[in-house]
């Protein structure tokens, strides 16, 4: 039994493919197969059923993946341990982060991180936070960036930041006269929403109280993808949308001018670094977890708790 066959099992059982987990480990299928028959071999019963498709692992098999993984993470570990003696940090780093964070971000830590870490390769993905989820389960990526509470089995979050959630608002509409925002206050068939699947939106529905409320009396029902989209259509029309604070660091003042703070406490979203139970790169990702709080502006940073804003099934 060797590390090179257990990481070859586990590869065809996060891939459920042969060919995917040869091509992921960087060998042929026939070397792969060959390794995995091998040991099955020295085992003496399947580790995979090869009758279905996707492959399966086999009863036997589901225990003795879960036991190689667990190798593999002690091994990567121990490794780990040798590289922080010597002052070195390498490895590649497989992040997923939610669209409503990525562009504000993801400019204020990668270049600082790059450039104090060159050994590790940072390989980024925008995703929505179900898909996130899963590919931590996956192990396809080894962590991710996204808005919490979430209570996922199996998923450790660390609190990164508060985010404080504001109004954007047009200047046709009667919010824009009021000083600070009332949930209340917001009429929901001028309020712009993100289209389902985002977090963000489930977060804005619950703090609008939405559910009790109906938007049949509205001519134009439209679902925008990102957050830039919303602030464009609040300026062109009369109409309302609901920001995070990231995303008003680089506005210019006439956007300023259509921000409204919510009365205090101000509704927050806690923004955390997510990973799986069976976290490997413990080292890498406790340098970029520091790396984020190092680049988060200071107000940001100093944001309190007391009004956090549900995140509820992400298809609301």
């Amino acid at each position: 039994m060797t590390f090179v066959q257990l990481e070859y099992i586990v590869a065809v059982d996060t891939w459920r493919h042969f060919a995917t987990a040869a091509s992921q480990c960087f060998v042929t299928q026939p070397t792969l197969s060959m390794q995995i028959q091998k040991l099955e071999e020295e085992l003496g019963f399947k580790i995979f059923d090869r009758s279905k498709q996707p492959v399966v692992p086999t009863e036997a098999g589901l225990e003795i993946i879960e036991h190689a993984r667990r190798v593999l993470q002690e091994r990567n570990n121990l490794l780990e341990t040798i590289q922080l003696r010597k002052g070195v940090l390498t490895g590649e780093l497989r992040i997923g982060i939610i669209p409503t964070l990525a562009p504000y971000l993801l400019p204020l830590f990668i270049q600082p991180f790059t450039k104090k870490y060159p050994s590790v390769r940072l390989v980024v993905h925008e995703m929505m936070t179900d898909l996130i989820i899963t590919r931590l389960r996956e192990g396809k990526i080894d962590a991710g960036i996204l808005v919490t509470p979430l209570q996922e089995p199996g998923i450790s979050e660390h609190v990164l930041f508060y985010e404080e959630l504001m109004a954007y608002v047009s200047k046709q509409n009667a919010i824009y006269e009021k000083s600070y925002v009332l949930p209340q206050d917001i009429d929901p068939n001028k309020l712009w929403l993100l289209e389902e699947g985002h977090c963000f939106r489930s977060q804005i529905v619950n703090l609008c109280e939405l559910k009790k409320m109906s938007r049949e009396n509205s001519h134009f029902d439209y679902e925008a993808g990102s957050i830039e989209t919303l602030r464009r259509m609040v300026e062109m029309n009369d109409g309302i949308t609901i920001i995070p604070e990231l995303a008003t660091l680089d506005m210019p003042a006439r956007q300023q001018q259509l921000i409204r703070h919510f009365r205090k406490p101000a509704p927050m979203r806690e923004v955390s670094l997510v990973v799986h139970r069976n976290l490997v790169k413990q080292r890498l990702i406790r340098v970029l977890k520091q790396q984020i709080l190092d680049t988060v502006p200071e107000k940001v940073r100093k944001n309190k708790t007391p009004n956090i804003v549900p995140v509820t099934n992400t298809a609301v």
